[in-house]
Formats: structure tokens, C-alpha cells, sequence
């Protein structure tokens, strides 16, 4: 069997983005040589800016209150403000709601795409008409780990490519059958990509050759990647779990005297 081999590069070419821009021509101008099978990984940042996700907001304090459904945990920070860890109307659990105030004018901010998993097939239809490749399109934005110092880029839309890869009663190495192994593969391209993108050199869109098997016209998109309800094991930061199984814990206690009382 030949060994398995992945390309990852940036797009030179790709200019500032502002609302109404055709993306999708500008990607396929700056994509030379884009062939069936590619992935393509487009920064969050960008679709926002196309798709004029950008908001007054002269706190952007209040923005992430907006975008807020539940908060997850907040920590005071040591130089003043506090952090906060939210769920946003994406189902995404993120420092600030995703709310992003850099590389925007003042006054300003930018919000998240409305609907990554549409834009990525928008994207990828795009592609398809103006160059007749089929390929895979990831959307990423930056996100924090519970367990884990620093931020990794992930996928937080995807459209034409398998978002995991269900191993799930295939055999290992040894002969011994996998009964978890569900590898997401989404986030895997999506920090492979930001390899090569960077944080800061103006190259926003990244390609990755060698992953034509995970193309899937079916497949769902990023959305599935995120655990909702009673999947979420985490659903709560340690010192506002405690907090709840205290306050639980007080009112059952209270509970239970007053029906001990004659």
C-alpha cells in the first residue's frame, strides 16, 4: 500500500475583503491550478466580510451580549474585564461569541457568518461553475480547548466532504475491531489550513490536496460537529458547575426541612 501524502497551501492574491464581494470569483482567480478533489479552507473572516457581517458597535461588550444564548463560564481577567465563555446562535461555544473587533474600523465589529455550512456550499457551487473542479469547502474560525492551553483553528461550516470519518467497526492494526474512533476530520483540515494561512499574513484561503476520498455530496455539514442538550457532557465551567450543585444541593436541604417540620 503507497503511503498516504496531503499538500497544504495559502492563496496569494486574495485582496481586502468588503461587503459584496463575489468570493467566490475571487478565490477562483487567486486558485491556479484547483483540482477535483482539493479542499478548500476559507477564514470565517472573510465570508463575514462579504456577507456584511459587519456591525456598529461602540461596546463590543453589548455585540457579544447579543450574540449570546447561554453563557458556558466567565473569569475575571488580571488587567480588568472579564472573559466569557458562551454559546452562540451557531451552537458554538467560544470565547466572546465569536465576536471579532480586529482588522475592522473602529466603532466596529464582526460577526460570525449567519450560516457557515450555506456560505461553504455557496462557495463550493461557485468554484464549480466558474472553474468545473468538484471539491470540498471548510469554513474555520479560532476556538479555544477545555482541557488544552491555546487555540487551534476548527470548522465551523463545510459543504461536499465528510466531516468525520466513522471508523466505527472497522478493525486496527492487530485485527481488533474500533467501537469510537470517529476522527473529526473538519477540524483536522481546518488547523492543517491555518498552518499555512497564518494569523496575520493576509492570506486567508488555503488549499489541501490528497483527501479526495472524504469528498461526499451528502455529507451533512459543520453544524453535526457540535453536541447540543444531553451530548454535551460540559455544558457548564467548573466553578459555575459547583456553584449549581450548591445552590441544588441548598434547596433540596431546605425541601426536606420543611417537610420534616410537625
Amino acid at each position: 500500500m503507497s503511503a498516504t501524502r496531503i499538500e497544504v497551501w495559502s492563496l496569494d492574491g486574495i485582496p481586502e475583503i468588503t461587503a459584496g464581494d463575489d468570493l467566490g470569483s475571487l478565490i477562483a482567480g487567486a486558485a491556479e491550478g484547483l483540482t477535483d478533489g482539493d479542499v478548500v479552507v476559507v477564514s470565517s473572516k472573510i465570508v463575514s466580510k462579504a456577507e456584511g457581517r459587519i456591525v456598529a458597535a461602540l461596546d463590543r461588550e453589548d455585540a457579544i451580549t447579543s450574540e449570546t444564548v447561554r453563557v458556558v463560564a466567565t473569569r475575571a481577567r488580571p488587567n480588568g474585564g472579564v472573559t466569557r465563555i458562551v454559546e452562540n446562535r451557531l451552537g458554538l461555544v467560544q470565547a466572546a461569541a465569536g465576536v471579532d473587533a480586529s482588522n475592522v474600523p473602529d466603532g466596529y465589529v464582526l460577526l460570525l457568518p449567519e450560516n457557515p455550512d450555506r456560505s461553504a456550499g455557496e462557495l463550493r457551487a461557485a468554484l464549480r461553475e466558474r472553474l468545473g473542479v468538484t471539491v470540498g469547502v471548510v469554513i474555520t474560525d479560532t476556538l479555544g480547548r477545555p482541557w488544552r492551553t491555546g487555540q487551534v483553528d476548527a470548522a465551523i461550516g463545510a459543504s461536499g466532504l465528510r466531516v468525520v470519518d466513522d471508523l466505527r467497526g472497522t478493525l486496527d492494526a492487530g485485527g481488533r475491531p474500533l467501537d469510537v474512533t470517529l476522527p473529526a476530520v473538519a477540524d483536522e483540515i481546518a488547523s492543517a489550513a491555518d498552518l499555512v494561512k497564518g494569523k496575520s499574513a493576509s492570506r486567508p484561503v488555503a488549499i489541501v490536496r490528497g483527501l479526495a476520498h472524504l469528498l461526499d455530496d451528502a455529507a451533512p455539514g459543520a453544524r453535526s460537529l457540535v453536541r447540543v442538550g444531553d451530548e454535551d457532557m460540559f455544558r457548564t465551567g467548573s466553578d459555575e458547575a459547583y456553584a449549581e450543585g450548591y445552590r441544588d444541593g441548598f434547596q433540596e436541604g431546605q425541601s426536606e426541612s420543611a417537610r420534616d417540620e410537625p
